[in-house]
């Protein structure tokens, strides 16, 4: 059972992103900040399922699973936002840093201005003057970055499979631009694309570096 909140007196969001570790696309960052309360959290989705008591973790759900709660997300929220970094953005200013703008955009799009920010990982910067706490894996821990999980996930995927239509060989619909060995070897056979990381360990023959510094 996840946790509901960090601080009950204060306007929460949690955020987390999706596509850190692939070799193509954006980097999407998400931010939600759940209902006011502990009985909230109980809201049922429509036709009687599950809803928000039904969060977790985007990676230990099924695809059919992580849209159903996107539409649960997105109708019982207070207030929600997705962020995106491009993939050339990502090459100037590195992905750690590219993952952080991607929240700090999700942030700023918010219909309500949170107190307090619930993180994803140990890496932040500060936005504006909003305090935050960094929860290792967050998204299995608290509900709202559970929920930001879920958006950030399934909205890089449906991009992920808008422009698979124009890259078909690179299998994104399955792999999502995440190295596969079917991804690595179509960047074998056919070379890059506008869309892929040119920073990044594309052939699986170098150690990333995932830090601040150059």
């Amino acid at each position: 059972m996840l946790k509901p909140y960090l601080n009950k007196d204060l306007i929460e969001a949690g955020c987390d992103e999706a596509g850190r570790g692939c070799l193509a696309g954006p980097v999407f960052a998400a931010a939600v900040i759940l209902p006011f309360g502990e009985s909230s959290y109980a809201v049922t989705g429509e036709g009687g399922g599950e809803g928000l008591s039904a969060l977790n973790d985007s990676k230990q759900l099924t695809e059919r699973q992580r849209y159903q709660l996107r539409e649960v997300i997105e109708r019982e929220a207070v207030a929600w936002a997705v962020g995106i970094v491009t993939n050339e953005e990502i090459d100037r200013i590195n992905i750690l840093r590219a993952s952080i703008l991607a929240m700090h955009c999700a942030v700023a799009q918010l219909k309500v201005r949170p107190e307090h920010l619930l993180i994803d990982g140990n890496r932040f910067m500060p936005y504006e003057d909003i305090p935050y706490t960094t929860v290792v894996k967050g998204d299995a821990t608290y509900m709202s970055i559970a929920a930001a999980s879920i958006l950030a996930k399934t909205y890089r995927d449906d991009f992920m499979l808008r422009i698979h239509r124009d890259y078909p060989q690179y299998h994104w619909d399955r792999n999502k631009g995440y190295p596969a060995p079917v991804h690595r070897e179509a960047i074998r056979l056919y070379g890059t694309t506008p869309h892929h990381r040119m920073t990044f360990n594309l052939l699986g023959t170098k150690q990333l570096e995932l830090d601040f510094g150059e």
